[in-house]
């Protein structure tokens, strides 16, 4: 016997946003064929097998659309529970690098755990993101106050500390601090603050290049006072501390509008590590100016999805959530794109689910999963 209709319970429907998914397939995919252009050259070079990266990086990617998957299930209020541990146990993996750490180029930044390199740096990203939307939640009503704002502000600020000092990664540590001013920004009302931190940064900044472009002897200078040096003047150091930059500028301007085609780049022989922070470069000369737009608007897409998940959430740690991880990827991407096209100081900082690297592309699909779980959410 049939029930009737108003004595059966309406089935309860999820909000699944296709198009979020399908910006970050499209992504992922684009990012293993230009990976495996850009490095096919120097890994039959250096290990024989023309797919050593590209084999390398095809399993962080599928763990990383498994824990998508699962991140899109799991409640993520239920995260806020778990953000004092997260936050932790990113901390002793950052504190294990400094005995069990292993050198890679010159930079000890991975630990080999089970046969597996990680970089904790990226767990640390994903850390902060859980702890401050979760800090705050529960300092709303105090953040207005100086004393409310520092202590949101002073757990991530250990954290990239942390990052900076022991891993000597000062462009994660940046992204970190980036991340947890975005979401704070977005939760106070008001920006008179931002605004006059932001000059204030500004100022200091123009005051700390200036005073470096002009000293009298650059010999004893720090590495990164050297690196400002060689974005200003590339070409003094263009068989040193520029050679990366100028290659890329190169790969870019032979690039011109559509680009030499697939495969075809010149400078991926010469660019060191160019599937890692420079491959934007490569997709500059291999698909041309109007390959590289198409990549940035992808990416502005993802943003604006993200932004409309925030903007719909139906709870304020939702929103934070993904506010944090659109914060992240824009971060990033900016960052990536202004190094290779020399608009900043040459720093390791990776595009984001296009560039070599396994702990990476892992905890970015997973924040992508905690964004679609808070759209499931929307309308329940």
């Amino acid at each position: 016997m049939t029930k009737p209709a108003f004595l059966t319970k309406p089935r309860e429907e999820s909000y699944v946003d296709y198009s979020l998914i399908f910006i970050v397939l499209f992504l992922i995919a684009f990012g293993l064929i230009m990976l495996y252009s850009t490095s096919s050259y120097a890994a039959a070079i250096s290990t024989g097998d023309s797919a050593y990266y590209f084999k390398h990086q095809m399993g962080p990617t599928i763990i990383g659309l498994i824990g998508m998957i699962g991140f899109s299930y799991f409640p993520h209020r239920f995260l806020q529970k778990l953000s004092v541990p997260i936050y932790i146990f990113a901390a002793a993996l950052l504190f294990l690098i400094i005995p069990y750490g292993k050198e890679i180029n010159g930079a000890k930044r991975w630990l080999i755990i089970a046969g597996v390199s990680i970089q904790p740096a990226e767990i640390a990203k994903f850390a902060v993101i859980i702890f401050s939307a979760t800090m705050i939640i529960k300092l709303r009503k105090n953040l207005t106050t100086v004393k409310g704002f520092m202590v949101a502000l002073v757990f991530p600020l250990i954290i990239a500390f942390m990052v900076y000092k022991i891993t000597k990664n000062l462009s994660s540590a940046i992204i970190i601090l980036g991340i947890t001013i975005i979401m704070l920004f977005v939760s106070t009302p008001g920006y008179k603050l931002y605004v006059l931190s932001a000059a204030a940064i500004l100022a200091v900044v123009a005051v700390g290049v200036y005073l470096i472009a002009n000293a009298e002897d650059s010999s004893s200078m720090n590495y990164r006072f050297i690196r400002v040096l060689a974005w200003l003047d590339p070409a003094a150091y263009a068989s040193d501390k520029s050679f990366q930059t100028i290659q890329a500028l190169y790969a870019i301007g032979s690039g011109g509008w559509a680009g030499k085609g697939l495969g075809e780049s010149m400078q991926k022989m010469k660019l060191p590590e160019a599937q890692n922070d420079m491959i934007f470069s490569i997709i500059c000369e291999e698909l041309g100016l109007l390959g590289a737009l198409a990549v940035m608007f992808m990416f502005f897409l993802l943003i604006w999805r993200l932004m409309i998940i925030a903007n719909n959430a139906n709870d304020m740690y939702g929103a934070l959530l993904t506010i944090g991880v659109m914060a992240h990827i824009s971060i990033q991407v900016i960052l990536n794109i202004a190094v290779v096209t020399n608009t900043i100081p040459n720093t390791g900082i990776t595009l984001p689910f296009i560039s070599y690297g396994g702990s990476a592309v892992i905890f970015q699909l997973a924040e992508i999963g905690i964004a679609l779980n808070v759209a499931r959410s929307i309308g329940k």
